[in-house]
Formats: C-alpha cells, structure tokens, sequence
C-alpha cells in the first residue's frame, strides 16, 4: 500500500503498532513507514524506524522477512549518502533470501547501483530480477524491475530500447492497483517524448504527473529534475532554475534524500549555465560533486565535474591547467560510456584551438563531430557545430557553410514540433554560434548580398512560419477569463490603498497556468518557406530602401538595399548604439508627462542616435520610403528621432520576408472599421468620437462593451481597427503584456486566439509596439503575435504617450488613411513633433 495509497498506508501501519502485534507483523508496519518516511519525507526517521524492522524480523525468526527489510534499508542508507553500508545492507538482503523475495532484493539492488552510476552491474542484476519475477507471476514487482532497467537504459543513451521497457512496465501496471506506479509510468513517458524531441508531449506528461501525485501525496523530486532538463532544452533555463532552486528548499524542509538534492544541485547547475550565469552554477555543481563523491557516485561525480568545467571555461581564460581538465573529463566520460561525452570533446577542442594546440583540436572537435549522425536533434546540432568549428579552424569555408546550414536546418526542424510561440521563438538560442559563424564567414568574403541572405536565414524566424492557433480549450478560455477578473479586483484594491496579497498570488497561479498550457500546444509541423530572395526584395523596393542591421562579433553593421544592390556599410560598436538607445528611451519617458512639449531639444539627440544607430548609411538612403530591419536588442529605438527618418515615410520590420509577407497580406473583404475605448485614458473619447466621425459605419465597444470576448470578436478579419487602452508591455513575460479594457487586461495569449488579425491596426497606448528579444532575433510581444496571423500594418509606441497629444496624431493619421494612403505614409504626414509612434510591418 505504500506507493498505491501512501495516507491509507500510513494510518493502518501506525494503527498496527498501537495494537501492540508480534514481532513479524511489527516488522511489517515499521518496514512500511520507513518506506513512506524515505520517499515522501524524513529520511534519518525512515533508517530509524528501518532499523527496528529489521530486529523484529529477527526476533520473529523469518529469515524472508529479515532479508526484504534489509534491502529497504539498503537504499534509504544509499539515498543517505551512505553508499557503502547501503550495499552491504543489500547483499546481505541477497544471501539471506530465495525465491521471489531474492528476486526482489536483487532488483533494489540493481536500483541503488542504478542511483550510483555503476549502470553494467545495475543490468546484471536487473536482468536476472526480471527473469525470475515474470518467472514467479509477480506482475507488479517485475513492472518495477522492468522500469528501473529502462531508467538504466536511459541513461546509457539507448532510448529505443528504454521506450519500450516502460511501455511493457506500463501495460503490466495497467492490471494492478498500483497508483504511484502507474502515474511513474505517465512521468517515463515524459522521458522518452524529451529524449526522441517531442518537448510539448513531454511537458503535457509531465504536467499529468505531477498532479496525480499531489492527488497522491506522493512528491517526486524525479520529476522536477526530469521537468528542469525540458524547461532548458526548450530555451528556458531560469524558469528551470527556479524550479530547481524550488524543490532543493523544500527537500530541504522534509530532510529528504540527499541523493535527491545532489541530482538537483546538478540541475540547478546546468540551468545557471545555461541561463548565463557561470559563477553560480560553479556553485552548485562544486556542492553536487561534493555529495556525489561522499555518496561513491563516481559516474554522477563525473557530470558534475562537466559542469564545473564548462562554467570555469566561460569566465575564465584559456590555460593548459584548464584544457588539462577537459582532456581528464573526456577520459572518464568515455569509460563511463555517458550520452554528454560529445560536449566534453567540444569544451576540449574549443580550448585547445584558444590555446593553438591545433592538433589536439582537432581529435576532440572529429570525436563532438560524431554526434551530428545520432541522438536527439539538439545532441546532433552540437556536432554540426563541432563540425563547423574544425571547418571554420581549417580555412575550409564550403565544409563550413554545410556545417552551418545542416546545423539550421536541425533546429528549425525542432523548432517547428513547437505550437508555442515562446519556445518557437527561444528554441533559435541552440542555433546562435552556428548563425554567428556563417556571418563571419561572409563579412569576411566581402559579399554584402550573401550576408544579408545569411542574415535572414535566422532572422524573426518564429514569425515566418504559420501561427499556431490554440485548440478550443474551454479550460484555457476560462483561466484568461480569471486571470481579467482577477487583475480588476487587484487593481480596485490597489487603488483604495489596500493589501491583496490573496488575489496577487492568485494572478500568479492562473499566470503559470496559463502559460504551462500554451507550451504544451504542439507544432503544425513541416514548413515550405523559403529563404529570402533579394532579387524580389530589391524589385518590391522600387525607388525606396530597405536597411537591415546586423550584429557580428560585437560590432553593428548595416546592409543597405535598394537600387538593384546590397551595400554593407560598418557602424561601430553595438554597445554605444545600445547606450544611445537607452538614453533617447529615458528623456522621451520623461516628456510623455508634459503636454505640448513635442520634440523640442530632441534635434542634438536624434542626431547623436543617427550617428550609433545608421552611421554612414543614413546619408545614403536616397529619397523614396524605408524599411528599418533591426536586430532584436535595437527593436526598441524610437526611430522618428532619428533626422534621416522624422520626416520620411518609413516602417519598421522584424525581417525583410516579414516585411514581404505583410506587403502580400491579402485585404479582408470588407471595409469594417472597429474603434474600442478602454476606460481610465484622458481624452480617450474626444480620440474615439474624432475618428468616429470619418467614417460612413463603425463598431464601436466602450463604456462596458469594451470586453475581450466582444473586442476579440470584433477584431478578427476585420479591415482596420483602433485601439484607445492603457497598455503595458511584461519585459519579464511578454506574453503576458496586455491591453487592458474594461474587464481587464487583453493580453498576447487572448491575441493568440484569433482566426485572423485585423489587416490594419492602430494601437494608442504606451509602449504598444515594445518587443522583447528573445532566442537570435527573435521577438515576443503584441506585435510580434498579429503578424503572423494576417496584420499587414500596426501603428504602435515605443515609450509611453502623452494622452492629450495624441489625440490631434490619431484624427489626423486616419484623415490620411481614408485618402488612400499607407500606414507609414499617413503617420508621416499626421506626425508632427511627436517621435514616439512607429508603422510595424508594409500597411
């Protein structure tokens, strides 16, 4: 009963002793709580009441009994960190036993080598377990063997073989009352849909795990562990470090298994690595060696030790010492027979060509190269990687590019089993070096035009393929439904000066509820796009230019296109542009709380910006409209600062094939034209009754009818609409950056929802058009989720608006559309002294 109903087991073991039984059944009630202290709680409680177990089995003379207690005891010792009286405990668990009860000591066995990392012995007995318990009938007890060697399977890279392990495993519990083994099962499933790249089928497992074992009470800190290598393979590391972070506090309240807290050390580790942060996971994996060399855990140790180097070789220089250590790792890696070998090789050979030690590089950069042919997508994207690197070390460019493209090609095929568009959009980070390498290869060849290709290649890639469209999940619709009402009773509260920590905690929860149900969506599959073609991006440009900035190495270029030919021109150091950015950013913040102060004074500092952000190219953008392609960390410019633009028309694009894509959005048929007000906006009405006024027919939600079921009903397929709202833009999740109306915020994922976007769109409110760079140029933000769902123009701010102003822009922006004019050009011609609004997209 221990794992099937861990409470009920608990109650009738502690009822058994209070009767005051025999020794034999004593035995079997203090075994029993031993048990459920070792797994869902105090582990030095379990060895105690675990020790008692086992005299009472000798006071009631059964050897069985004796020998069966002795192997639960076995691995809580093992799981305490006390690897060597756990496996003394286990064989002798082995000799005092026979028949089945051998059958299951040996399989325990074969899981505390199993958590030790001595994988070979682990199967020896696991296999001879296996034979005996199917042998026996024993359909559970086998399950469980079976399992544990799928696990053992894992780890060794055979995930074929370890898929089908826990499908037998789950077939033969299906037959059983067995609970937490059956829902262990769903959590194997998860394993094998991360292991074969299937990222949302693995969370959704996952997702179902976890609640039926807090159903149960059964906390598995496994599971976290197996969540927090999703969480990174789909570019999310500080999510899986709090995560990690998380569960190490409460293991640490339960006094859980020490074993359980180096694995999760590990974790955190690995996320902090990858999250950029090297000191600290040096931290973490210096804490996990520690616990893994006292618990004898020489294969665990080893990949701690990984870590170690990885993170020491990120902040610090190159030396022999440290290549020294690499060369000892890939020795022990590979006696191990670990799946990481390959990222052991790849930190060697990138030291050794630091260091020069060309020789040496290239064997360790041949054996990484060697799982380009095998393992999980992102195991082979490391070795065309390390592939690209001995090419790129070599001089050889051809070898190198192939490198690069079947590298791409890989991660954009893993990107596209991904609905969500956050991991769409993060899943690109597996792909930065190999992206970077091409560009430096071209800007080295001098070919401007084959490095705007390149460019493009990897450019706002999450927005080229068709959006995903969420199912009709009712559960979904109902938690953004919460998460509106929530956020307005959060806000009254707020506002009449009292506490809410209740419903903060409540926004939250739906938050993460929300958010975990929007990774689970599963991807389209296949896309035929094509990379971008510059002979019809230079025809669709007539007279006009299209500038697209790029980063390599630091340094901010500019490839300008227009009149049959691609320019490269060098603008200097992205850290001044960026520096140059922030502070137009913060002075046009200032000035969005004094009306009428439009751009005075602003002329020095649009100038200054110019110079960092277009450098020599500015002089050089002739006299026809532009379209300003810039890398993610410059999409918050205001660029109606800059002189060479305040008076053109111009547009902002994520990429030129977005901008070609949205130049070819098909109008809607019909005119419909939707104005929404949401409440709280100075001036908002004389905005909305303005615009109103242009118009033969228009749908209008305010005062109440501004919802988001009736604004997103309106929105979707209609030709032009008009947004007057506060928005707020959610740098720390942009998903969740909103407009808010009247029953609170409409946020990106309720965007995400439509069938079709409007063709145009006007967004009056602050900081509508900010996006958040993410993955290699890739953007999460209100805009970046209409344009792939059919927008062929958005006008939006880029730093808070002054409310007063802007109601003057918009009545004169619409006067121009309704003479024909484009977005951009009508924005042109309403503008004015104001700086702060944008045209997104070709409209």
């Amino acid at each position: 009963m221990a794992f099937a109903r861990p409470r009920q087991a608990m109650a009738v073991a502690q009822a058994m002793l209070a009767a005051r039984p025999g020794p034999y059944a004593a035995s079997l009630a203090r075994q029993t709580l031993g048990i459920l202290y070792r797994e869902f709680g105090d582990l030095d409680a379990a060895i105690a009441q675990l020790r008692q177990a086992v005299r009472l089995a000798r006071r009631a003379g059964s050897a069985d009994r004796e020998a069966d207690v002795l192997a639960t005891l076995g691995i809580a010792l093992v799981h305490r960190s006390r690897a060597t009286a756990g496996l003394k405990a286990l064989d002798a668990g082995v000799a005092r036993s026979d028949g089945v009860t051998w059958a299951r000591v040996l399989f325990r066995r074969g899981g505390a080598l199993w958590i030790l990392g001595r994988h070979r012995e682990a199967l020896d007995d696991l296999e001879r377990s296996i034979a005996a318990l199917v042998a026996a009938g024993d359909t559970v007890w086998a399950a469980r063997a079976i399992t544990i060697r799928g696990n053992v399977l894992l780890a060794l890279g055979s995930v074929g073989l370890a898929g089908a392990d826990f499908a037998t495993a789950q077939r033969m519990f299906a037959t059983t009352d067995q609970e937490h083994d059956s829902v262990v099962a769903i959590q194997n499933q998860g394993l094998v849909a991360f292991r074969t790249g299937d990222l949302p089928a693995a969370l959704a497992k996952f997702d179902e795990a976890d609640l039926r074992f807090k159903e149960l009470g059964t906390p598995m800190f496994d599971l976290v562990a197996d969540r927090c290598a999703v969480l990174l393979a789909a570019g999310l590391a500080r999510d899986a470090l709090e995560h990690a972070d998380f569960a190490l506090d409460y293991l640490a309240r339960l006094r859980g298994q020490a074993t359980r807290r180096a694995e999760l050390l590990l974790v955190a580790a690995r996320a902090a690595l990858i999250a950029g942060d090297p000191a600290v996971a040096g931290e973490r994996a210096r804490q996990a060696h520690a616990l893994f060399a006292r618990q004898g855990r020489a294969w665990w140790a080893a990949h701690a030790r990984l870590i170690l180097v990885q993170a020491d070789a990120t902040r610090l220089t190159p030396s022999p010492a440290l290549l020294g250590r690499a060369l000892r790792l890939t020795d022990q890696l590979a006696a191990q027979g670990s799946p990481d070998l390959w990222q052991a090789h790849l930190l060697a050979g990138r030291m050794a060509l630091a260091l020069r030690r060309t020789a040496v590089a290239e064997r360790h950069l041949s054996a990484a190269a060697e799982a380009r042919h095998r393992g999980p997508a992102l195991s082979r994207v490391g070795g065309w990687l390390a592939e690209a690197l001995r090419a790129d070390a070599a001089g050889r460019s051809r070898r190198l590019l192939h490198a690069c493209r079947k590298g791409l090609a890989l991660v954009e095929e893993h990107r596209l089993t991904l609905g969500s568009a956050e991991l769409r959009a993060l899943a690109t980070a597996h792909a930065a070096e190999l992206a970077t390498l091409a560009q430096r290869r071209h800007l080295r060849s001098g070919r401007p035009r084959v490095l705007l290709e390149w460019t493009e290649r990897w450019r706002a890639t999450a927005l080229a393929a068709p959006a995903v469209r969420p199912p009709d999940d009712r559960d979904l619709v109902a938690a953004l439904a919460a998460l509106r009402e929530t956020d307005a009773l959060l806000s009254r509260a707020r506002a009449r000066g009292t506490t809410a920590g209740t419903l903060d905690r409540e926004r939250q929860r739906l938050e993460r509820e929300i958010r975990a149900r929007t990774l689970r969506l599963e991807g389209a599959g296949p896309y035929t796009g094509q990379g971008l073609d510059c002979g019809r991006l230079l025809a669709a440009l007539g007279d006009g230019r299209l500038i697209e900035l790029t980063v390599i190495d630091g340094v901010l270029h500019a490839l300008l296109c227009g009149g049959g030919q691609v320019r490269r021109f060098e603008i200097g150091p992205v850290s001044d542009a960026l520096s140059e950015i922030e502070f137009a950013r913060s002075r046009l913040r200032r000035l969005a709380y004094v009306s009428g102060a439009g751009a005075h004074g602003l002329d020095r500092l649009g100038a200054r910006l110019e110079a960092a952000v277009l450098g020599p190219a500015a002089a050089t953008l002739g006299d026809g409209p532009v379209v300003v392609v810039p890398p993610g960390i410059l999409h918050g410019t205001p660029w109606a600062l800059l002189p060479a633009l305040r008076r053109r028309v111009f547009s902002v694009a994520p990429s030129a094939r977005a901008w070609l894509r949205a130049r070819a959005a098909e109008r809607p048929g019909n005119d419909e034209v939707v104005l929404v007000r949401g409440p709280g906006l100075l001036n908002s009405e004389e905005e909305v009754r303005s615009i109103a006024a242009l118009y033969e027919t228009t749908t209008v939600l305010q005062d109440g009818s501004a919802t988001a079921p009736d604004v997103l009903a309106a929105l979707d397929g209609c030709a032009l609409a008009h947004v007057v709202a506060h928005g707020t833009f959610r740098a720390d999740s942009p998903l969740f950056s909103a407009l808010h109306l009247d029953d609170g915020p409409l946020t990106v994922y309720d965007l995400q929802r439509l069938r079709r976007a409007p063709y145009r769109l006007i967004l009056s409110s602050c900081d509508s058009a900010q996006l958040a760079a993410v993955g290699v140029d890739e953007f999460l933000g209100l805009a970046a989720a209409l344009l792939p769902l059919g927008t062929a123009g958005i006008v939006a701010s880029v730093v808070p608006v002054n409310d007063a102003d802007v109601v003057p822009l918009m009545t004169a922006l619409h006067a121009g559309l309704r003479r024909g004019h484009s977005l951009a050009r009508a924005l042109r011609d309403s503008r004015g002294a104001d700086v702060t609004f944008i045209a997104i997209g070709a409209g």
